[in-house]
């Protein structure tokens, strides 16, 4: 039995969205396999009953992190099969992943980490990322909760905000990136480190957020050569053994520059591109058989 990984939805993160929990479902069918939906955070679950978790929708884990990590960890006690696996599960789920992988030479939107309960100062915080405008986001997060785009000059109207969330919990400055705003957001997927579709997604106007909920445009894109081997290159040297990968960046002055590395729940805009169901297809008979 395989259980397809979800979580409970209260609305807040698959608004606007084609149901892939259900695209998932119809292929396990067609490939007769045995299989549920569930949701992670479900006390009443018995996981040892399954011979491998597929992690899809797993959209609240940052509301409830605490939890979600000691879930990850009583699923690492059954050896049971996971994909994508819980290692890279744990080393996903924190956005301190982006430094290391700007370590290893990578073009990385990268940013400044204020951790919980220190003074945010203006000075050390303007000196520590270079830019007239900044977005701030939760160490720990997705759907662009608690995210703001401040700017440099308006800072007194935001340095309280800031500091209250501050103490709350580990937060991420980070450049703003005017390509973003202005061209949009790449995000390529790959299915067992191969690539397999792209979209293009941009902000509506005059916001800044690219989700598709909150009014954000998803077009289906061809990425150049130079664009797939920049993500494949990625995705080689810390996610080899993904069965999916979705690799978020923007294109700077032709350059490849990485945003985010989902390998927990990314939405894979499966019902966009022609060839993406049978691609998640062919890779899940792969790993399954």
């Amino acid at each position: 039995m395989i259980a397809i990984v979800s979580y409970i939805s209260i609305g807040s993160y698959d608004a606007n969205t084609v149901n892939e929990d259900e695209i998932l479902s119809s292929i396990l069918s067609e490939l007769e396999f045995d299989h549920e939906i569930v949701p992670w955070s479900d006390p009443t679950i018995n996981w040892g009953k399954y011979s491998t978790l597929l992690i899809k929708s797993t959209w609240d884990y940052f509301d409830y992190y605490p939890e979600f990590l000691k879930w990850i960890e009583k699923i690492k006690n059954l050896n049971i099969k996971v994909l994508n696996g819980v290692e890279t599960l744990l080393w996903n789920s924190s956005k301190n992943y982006l430094s290391e992988i700007k370590e290893k030479g990578y073009p990385v939107i990268s940013g400044q980490q204020l951790n919980k309960g220190t003074e945010v100062e203006f000075e050390l915080i303007k000196e520590a990322v270079k830019s007239d405008t900044w977005v701030l986001k939760p160490l720990v997060s997705g759907g662009a909760k608690n995210t703001l785009k401040i700017e440099s000059a308006k800072w007194s109207e935001f340095s309280q905000k800031v500091q209250d969330l501050v103490n709350q919990e580990d937060f991420l400055l980070q450049p703003f990136i005017q390509e973003v705003q202005e061209i949009g957001e790449y995000s390529l997927i790959f299915f067992n480190a191969e690539f397999s579709h792209a979209v293009l997604k941009t902000p509506a106007k005059g916001d800044f957020r690219v989700q598709h909920y909150f009014g954000g445009e998803i077009k289906v894109i061809e990425p150049s050569t130079k664009m797939i081997n920049a993500a494949k290159s990625i995705i080689e040297d810390f996610a080899p053994n993904s069965l999916y990968t979705r690799v978020d960046g923007v294109e700077i002055e032709g350059e490849f520059h990485l945003m985010e590395l989902e390998l927990i729940e990314p939405y894979l805009f499966l019902s966009s591109h022609q060839d993406a169901i049978s691609n998640y297809k062919n890779a899940l008979k792969k790993r399954l058989n």
